[in-house]
């Protein structure tokens, strides 16, 4: 997602979209449906240092430099998981590191995901959100 709009405004934006829905059974639908909207994940990329612990379920992310951007490729072998990546893909990839570091993570609670989540899942979010930001943070050094 290369757009002149900054991470903190990409963040607004799919806040306004997920107060559209009034119930969480359709967010979900909404994010099940982002997840399968993701680019394809070679297999060769399914590779243990890819692997992101915490998570419930299997998710591999990798990233690469474009330029002055990180760009992040990741999936899950689970279908609401790989929505919450579709979630951090969308906000996060392609910007410049300085960018991902500086901005808040907390429009997650203002998506209302986490009180949404199981324990498991949230925590697998974390640790994807938590590994976007030391990308960040080592890109930006």
């Amino acid at each position: 997602m290369t757009t002149e709009a900054t991470a903190e405004q990409a963040q607004q934006a799919l806040i306004e979209e997920f107060e559209m829905f009034d119930n969480w059974m359709d967010r979900y639908q909404y994010i099940i449906d982002m997840g399968k909207a993701l680019p394809d994940f070679p297999e060769a990329w399914k590779r243990d240092e890819l692997k992101i612990q915490g998570c419930q379920s299997n998710v591999w992310m990798r990233h690469e430099r474009r330029g002055d951007a990180i760009h992040f490729d990741a999936i899950s072998d689970a279908a609401i998981v790989s929505g919450l990546i579709a979630v951090l893909m969308r906000i996060y990839s392609d910007r410049p590191a300085a960018e991902i570091r500086d901005t808040s993570p907390h429009f997650l609670a203002d998506l209302g995901l986490d009180k949404h989540l199981s324990p498991t899942r949230s925590n697998g979010l974390h640790a994807m959100l938590k590994r976007i930001y030391e990308v960040a943070e080592q890109e930006a050094a």
